[in-house]
């Protein structure tokens, strides 16, 4: 189990600086989460099953007493006893366990499938913070840039080469960014509390994510061959699997039943009794047979519809993890060409603002340039914060469909 825990970190957990952080909350999540235990609870109840079907029929014990007996010459029976074991045909039982493992085995890899997407689910919720933090130190680092094109504005309003709209227009512009960091702090509260509730601890405890994510050169991906590995899929190779050992059972219980047994009679002493021996013990063979087995082969008949039916199942959960695979890739392509034409932007947009500063050393600024700088320059860093943080969800999710 740590070794399947291990694993699944490993998934969702991207080479860069300050990795450990979400791996450790993955962990943390997999080892405490009510929903992951519930799983495994059931896992545990279908193993035990095993154990459960490994038994034989009870076996039956009758005892008879001679209540009031008749005025008769002959002996007669004071009591009787008697002992009976059925037995199931020959490898009934083992089917039995075989069933039983089988059903096990699809229940694990249930527990499996729910550590995944816990696993994914924390993953999102992380670059969801991510994303919500960079945008605060963006936004502080353009107010401390309009505070100094304040500061210039009104060294320029006293000589006469500025008004006091342009003043006032970096200070509202200051303020339009001071809102956007609040509500930033509240959507991070929102954010935190839900992951720390996936986690299962308190809803208000700090949440460490990296400062910085780097889109990496090149995309890790397998090809879609490799969605026959999902769990999603190999679940109903495991179903399949019950049916067909479910059906072997129908076929072994369809058979004979075969009970051995012994009777004990005892009887009260007579003059007729002549031997040594007055009390009787008879051995007993007792069989049951199925004549009757509309009931098994209707059996068989469902479990034939019941293979096809799962096959359909898997069929049609391979065609939407296609359709999720190619939306995911699709969109991590998207971000990848936002990513890099907002960076050429930003480019740009920091020259035309040494311009402008360059102007300002001759003697000459439009603050109104300065605020549409600002604002695009505010506009590209977000832009690429937010196809950097849709580019490592995607990722996440490439990895969840594909490993």
């Amino acid at each position: 189990m740590k070794h399947i825990i291990f694993i699944i970190c490993l998934l969702f957990v991207p080479t860069f600086a300050k990795a450990q952080d979400l791996e450790t909350l993955i962990q943390e999540a997999l080892t405490q989460s009510p929903e992951i235990q519930k799983f495994d609870f059931q896992y545990q109840i279908a193993s035990e099953k095993v154990n459960e079907v490994n038994s034989l029929p009870n076996t039956e014990f009758n005892f008879g007493v001679m209540a009031i007996a008749p005025e008769m010459d002959m002996p007669m029976e004071k009591f009787n006893a008697s002992v009976m074991q059925m037995l199931p045909w020959f490898g009934t039982i083992s089917a039995r366990e075989h069933y039983a493992t089988s059903m096990a085995d699809a229940q694990y890899v249930e527990v499996t499938i729910a550590k995944r997407k816990l696993a994914l689910s924390v993953s999102q919720f992380y670059y969801l913070l991510y994303e919500i933090r960079a945008k605060q130190e963006v936004l502080d680092e353009n107010i401390t840039l309009l505070e100094t094109y304040e500061r210039l504005a009104l060294n320029s309003l006293e000589v006469g080469k500025a008004s006091a709209v342009d003043v006032l227009r970096l200070q509202i512009r200051q303020n339009e960014l001071k809102q956007e960091i609040d509500v930033l702090i509240q959507q991070n509260k929102g954010i935190q509390a839900a992951m720390n509730s996936l986690i299962n601890r308190e809803y208000n405890k700090d949440v460490s994510v990296a400062s910085v994510l780097e889109i990496p050169e090149d995309d890790s991906f397998y090809g879609y061959d490799a969605l026959s590995l999902n769990p999603e899929l190999l679940k109903y190779d495991k179903l399949y699997e019950s049916v067909e050992q479910s059906e072997l059972l129908n076929q072994k219980e369809s058979g004979p039943m075969i009970g051995f047994g012994v009777q004990y009679i005892n009887q009260e002493d007579s003059p007729m009794i002549t031997s040594s021996f007055k009390d009787m013990v008879m051995p007993m063979v007792s069989v049951s047979i199925p004549i009757f087995n509309n009931k098994y082969k209707s059996q068989t008949k469902q479990n034939d519809l019941r293979k096809k039916e799962i096959q359909s199942q898997k069929d049609e959960r391979l065609n939407v993890l296609k359709a999720e695979l190619s939306k995911a890739i699709s969109q991590r392509n998207q971000a990848r060409i936002k990513f890099n034409t907002q960076a050429n932007n930003l480019k740009q947009a920091e020259d035309a603002e040494e311009i402008l500063i360059k102007n300002y050393e001759t003697g000459t600024i439009n603050f109104n340039d300065v605020l549409d700088i600002q604002e695009l320059q505010l506009k590209f860093q977000m832009g690429q914060i937010e196809t950097t943080k849709l580019y490592y969800v995607q990722t996440a999710l490439i990895n969840y469909l594909t490993n």
